[in-house]
């Protein structure tokens, strides 16, 4: 059995129960707008109090898991309260007429009701799963292109890795501004000169929804090739030295021997490409800012360009409507949930018959 002594567990606990009412006091005080001003060192002590009283518990058996419950509370504290908690508040304020400052009544669905008869966002949650459909497909085969070709032993590999990469490190407002100016002028005025096209790539959204796609590609491949030459490298050398014996071709080796063996690979970078093409925000405000005229279920629509992202931006931030922004900020994160958990299960299903 083991013994433990009354004191110290009266000093254990003397320390929990005045952590707990310290951190407790500090809450009140601040949701009611208390002018008290040392919340904040109040709030700090209680926890600190707190943690004390976990570490001098008189107890071995579960020393070592409140240890390890100090050592991961940082994290998991700025886990719940910058993911948890906006997440919960976001749930309730997309229920309400929150404009940004303050709320005057509950309105229950009509927030996700009224979205769905909104024939912009409509179209800009088309335009969106057409670009991921479009960029996980081209990403993921530029990007093994560009992994095959920088595994080979060239003299200046290094050199290519290098610059396939750093598109990659560039801001995407920055990157968006640079392409900018780029197909307003460098390719208008070629194609202007070729072929007497005097308007811009980017005027039109079937050609800026291409711009996006071109640019995506470029920053994103070099990030995805790096990931794909790790898989690469780590394939067994004996067993593309045997399939090389047996006699089989390059193209054979690389489908029947490595491709199989980096599905673990594929599947990470699957995933990377989804969500971030799903995510697509800097490149599409700062290269086209949605603009760009289509005609959708008969409405005509000037925001022929704009993903989802940034028209929840737009809906919450330009038309101050943050409670309809915050409920299609919902479903954008249950449309990638799903289609995430989804993309992995397969890719995962793939892996085994691989």
């Amino acid at each position: 059995m083991e013994k433990t002594s009354g004191a110290d567990r009266a000093v254990s606990i003397t320390f929990l129960l005045a952590g707990v009412i310290g951190t407790i006091t500090a809450l009140v005080l601040d949701f009611t707008g208390s002018k008290f001003s040392f919340r904040g060192g109040l709030l700090l002590t209680g926890i600190i109090l707190f943690f004390m009283g976990l570490y001098l518990f008189p107890t071995k058996k579960h020393h070592r898991t409140i240890i390890n419950i100090i050592f991961l509370f940082p994290l998991l504290f700025c886990f719940v309260i910058t993911v948890i908690i906006p997440f919960g508040l976001g749930l309730f304020y997309s229920t309400t007429d929150w404009n940004g400052i303050r709320m005057t009544k509950f309105v229950g669905i009509d927030n996700y009701s009224a979205m769905f008869s909104e024939e912009g966002f409509l179209w800009s949650l088309l335009l969106t799963v057409m670009f991921v459909i479009v960029n996980m497909v081209l990403v993921n085969v530029i990007g093994l292109a560009l992994a095959v070709l920088c595994t080979t032993k060239w003299k200046a590999v290094s050199f290519f890795r290098a610059s396939f990469f750093i598109p990659n490190l560039i801001g995407g407002i920055v990157l968006g501004y640079i392409w900018q100016f780029i197909f307003n002028n460098v390719v208008l005025k070629w194609t202007f000169e070729t072929f007497g096209y005097n308007s811009s790539m980017l005027s039109k959204y079937n050609t800026g929804f291409m711009a996006i796609i071109i640019v995506y590609i470029w920053q994103y491949a070099g990030y995805i090739m790096m990931i794909y030459i790790t898989g690469l490298t780590a394939v067994p050398s004996d067993v593309i030295e045997a399939s090389a014996i047996d006699g089989a071709t390059a193209i054979q080796t690389f489908f029947g021997i490595k491709l199989p063996m980096i599905a673990s690979t594929i599947t990470v970078c699957t995933f990377l490409t989804l969500q971030s093409a799903f995510k697509q925000f800097d490149v599409n405000m700062a290269l086209t800012n949605g603009t760009g005229s289509v005609t959708f279920m008969g409405k005509y629509l000037s925001n022929g360009t704009q993903m989802l992202a940034l028209n929840i931006y737009n809906t919450a931030i330009t038309k101050n409507n943050y409670s309809m922004g915050q409920a299609k900020a919902v479903l954008f994160f249950l449309i990638l949930s799903v289609v995430s958990i989804i993309q992995v299960r397969v890719s995962n299903k793939k892996e085994v018959e691989m």
